[in-house]
């Protein structure tokens, strides 16, 4: 029914609210896809009216913390488009590989598979003793999870194949011990690993990098918003350091394209000037 749907104002109206009440800044996402999932929300969760919906967000801080969850996606998986990976492998790597310390940001890193994934890619080129990684994502709650190392069993598989795919050559199975249904992902490869909250949208650069990953995530925010955090993964990036992308995102138009350089055929820039 129309009744239940929340409309364009009341979705600036809790956006607004975030903003003004606890600091998290959404403005500039995707009006249409923002709106979507917060009526998914609104229909799942059964709220009779958007009064008692806005009430709900604004005074619970639980509710809160569901309402992050759902509106920012969490969409990830280990070795995610295996050919990227082969390309870092490949042809990334081997330029940091001679560098003494390598700093890693995974912007946007969700529950952690890509942060695992890294570090896996890092100890079979034997890099992982002198890298760090920071996974950084808006919603700690899923930093958390992360944290844990701790993955449906059943994903294993698709995981599995996703690692062959992408040039690893050892048996999978050995990064992690069966936990009734979970995978619970070897503790060392924590050890060069920091979990930290950074907003995109707010937050300013924090480190020097050497490679900067954030996939999947720009495709949800407008243009402008987009400007803004490729200018901050410029600022964030050494000289010659590499930016690697979704599938669908692009740094071609943007105003910093001049800067960097294409590796084809894959979602990664090289830092030029």
């Amino acid at each position: 029914m129309q009744e239940s749907i929340v409309n364009d104002s009341e979705v600036e109206i809790l956006l607004n609210d975030l903003l003004e009440v606890y600091g998290y800044d959404f403005t500039n996402y995707s009006r249409a896809s923002i709106k979507r999932r917060i009526n998914r929300l609104f229909s799942l969760d059964k709220f009779p009216s958007f009064a008692e919906f806005r009430y709900q967000l604004k005074s619970d801080s639980n509710y809160l913390k569901r309402f992050v969850e759902q509106i920012t996606v969490n969409v990830t998986e280990m070795f995610r488009d295996p050919v990227f990976y082969k390309a870092l492998r490949e042809q990334v790597f081997p330029h940091l590989g001679t560098y003494p310390f390598i700093r890693i940001w995974l912007a946007g890193c969700s529950t952690g598979e890509e942060a695992y994934s890294i570090a896996i890619v890092l100890k079979e080129l034997n890099l992982f003793h002198k890298s760090l990684i920071y996974a950084t994502d808006i919603n700690p709650d899923v930093l958390e999870k992360a944290g844990k190392g701790m993955f449906p069993l059943s994903q294993m598989k698709q995981y599995s194949e996703n690692y062959i795919l992408s040039g690893g050559k050892n048996d999978f199975s050995g990064y992690y011990s069966a936990n009734y249904n979970l995978a619970k992902f070897d503790e060392s490869l924590k050890s060069k690993m920091i979990f930290s909250t950074h907003n995109l949208v707010s937050d300013h650069s924090f480190n020097e990098f050497q490679l900067i990953l954030c996939r999947n995530v720009l495709i949800y925010f407008d243009k402008d918003l987009q400007a803004k955090v490729f200018n901050l993964f410029n600022q964030s990036l050494e000289n010659l350091g590499f930016l690697g992308l979704g599938s669908k995102e692009t740094l071609r138009f943007s105003s910093i394209a001049g800067n960097f350089k294409q590796l084809n055929p894959e979602k990664i820039w090289r830092k030029i000037q």
